[in-house]
């Protein structure tokens, strides 16, 4: 009777988890409509107002083609999973309008769904300008078109290793960084001459370096990290994106788009016979596998993460987050009311993980107990810095004052109290901790982060540079030797 009662169980767990991921997503999308319809009907009350009922597409417009120009670098904000750009849902912000605490701030729209590989193309294109080109080799590989988007002006296009850009990348968002340096150190981009010191740093906030088992609880196969379940809440999502797309509303897409338009996935292209074959998952990129959480398990972060350098001119952050607790010796969520509703169970599930019985580990000296702290979202272990297939320098900060002056090449970490949406969206759940964060991260960006040292004078003075400045070394401040080892919750300063 074991049997049974368990695959009850199950779909009563995949009911009510996708009820209430139907519930948010659709509390977004409606509250997004309701903030711009009620735009529109206070620009109607208003005398002398020109273009009434644009529901703010004009502004929105602009933003499209903001260029930033001069110095200093300017700080690019990269969306996670499921995230989007400045410009969508209405007035709403993915990083709960931190964008406004500095006015050299870029908010890219990138694909929700797409895999880390073709957001990484796309935030290239969106910088510098021109047509996203997402290579021959791989567009054949997984059944889209090649080129993608055109950006006719960059929102950065002066950008080179004389003019650098700062990354702070949320979740899946890092990792989008990140494989975007490799691409730019490998001259990735025809007619560009690339370098990795185009990116002077990469801050992660809850990051996604070395995969999560959330996404097995969520339908991805433990065996192989590629293929979906039968049965879970991922097939419920792949079948809500492929009718999203495949209805192609014009008008629906300007408030949201999962970003797979290079997959030509709607009706005008595919029909009732194509759509057939996306629900049936024949084609599409969740048949070629080409999409987001695939790239999110343990297996395939290792498989990205080997082709993945940390390199010595650039500077490395990183922020894990952590919503769970020892009690008895058993790894609990740590509170009840400071966990997003939609997180909680999740973050008890996430404690409980056990890697399935019969399955082949994902990689040496696995344990099971290394992957149980949590945010809801992802491990506190995969979000420190990345550790798989090899660990890469890191320094485990305590007093921030013993970190300075700062060092490239090595990911400084802080371990803080926080679920996985604690700061986007809405930053009245974070509270001061919101303005703590996000403070730190552009201070640092703009006060102690230089690049390269200026000639020194015959008399010992340095000419001074307004954007750099000389950096010496950290004394023994080098890799962490306790980096394996989970410290205790740290608060952002």
């Amino acid at each position: 009777m074991a049997g049974p009662s368990i695959g009850i169980l199950d779909l009563i767990e995949l009911f009510v988890s996708t009820t209430m991921h139907l519930l948010f997503a659709f509390f977004i999308l409606s509250s997004a409509m309701a903030s711009d319809l009620f735009q529109v009907l206070t620009d109607c009350l208003r005398p002398n107002v020109v273009n009434l009922g644009n529901g703010g597409k004009e502004e929105e417009s602009k933003e499209k083609v903001l260029v930033l120009e001069g110095s200093p670098p300017p700080i690019v904000l990269v969306h996670g999973i499921f995230g989007f750009g400045k410009g969508r849902l209405g007035g709403w912000s993915y990083f709960a309008g931190a964008e406004k605490k500095d006015d050299r701030v870029l908010v890219p729209d990138l694909g929700s769904l797409t895999s880390i590989y073709d957001r990484a193309r796309e935030l290239f294109y969106y910088l510098k300008g021109g047509q996203v080109d997402y290579g021959e080799e791989h567009s054949l590989q997984f059944g889209h078109l090649q080129f993608g988007k055109i950006y006719e002006q960059g929102h950065y296009p002066s950008w080179d290793e004389h003019h650098p850009v700062h990354f702070v990348g949320h979740s899946a968002g890092v990792q989008v960084a990140r494989v975007l340096q490799q691409m730019l150190a490998d001259k990735a981009f025809a007619g560009h001459d690339t370098s990795e010191d185009w990116v002077l740093s990469i801050t992660s906030l809850s990051g996604a370096f070395n995969g999560t088992t959330r996404s097995y609880y969520d339908g991805m196969q433990p065996e192989n990290g590629r293929l979906l379940k039968p049965i879970c809440l991922l097939q419920a999502c792949r079948l809500g994106a492929v009718v999203y797309d495949w209805l192609d509303a014009a008008w629906l897409k300007n408030y949201y788009n999962f970003g797979f338009d290079h997959f030509r996935m709607g009706w005008r292209w595919t029909g009732i016979s194509g759509l057939a074959d996306l629900i049936s998952n024949n084609t599409g990129p969740f048949a070629s596998e080409d999409w987001i959480v695939p790239d999110l398990t343990i297996q395939s972060s290792i498989k990205l993460n080997s082709g993945l350098r940390t390199f010595p001119n650039t500077f490395y952050f990183s922020y894990a987050t952590k919503r769970t607790k020892k009690v008895f010796g058993l790894t609990m969520p740590s509170s009840i009311w400071g966990i997003h509703p939609l997180l909680f169970f999740r973050v008890l599930q996430m404690c409980q993980w056990r890697f399935p019985h019969g399955v082949p580990p994902p990689y040496k000296d696995y344990r099971d107990e290394d992957w149980q702290d949590n945010d809801g979202a992802l491990n506190t272990i995969s979000m420190t810095h990345p550790r798989l297939p090899v660990e890469h320098p890191s320094f485990f900060v305590v007093d921030d004052s013993n970190c300075h002056p700062l060092r490239p090449g090595i990911w400084y970490y802080k371990i803080i109290e926080a679920d996985h949406f604690s700061f986007i969206v809405n930053r009245e759940r974070a509270g001061v901790q919101f303005d703590l964060l996000y403070d730190g991260i552009f201070q640092r960006c703009r006060n102690h982060i230089f690049r390269s040292s200026p000639p020194i004078l015959p008399n010992d003075t340095a000419i001074s540079d307004p954007h750099y400045s000389q950096i010496t070394e950290a004394g023994d401040q080098g890799t962490d030797k306790r980096s394996d080892q989970m410290p205790s919750p740290q608060i952002p300063v």
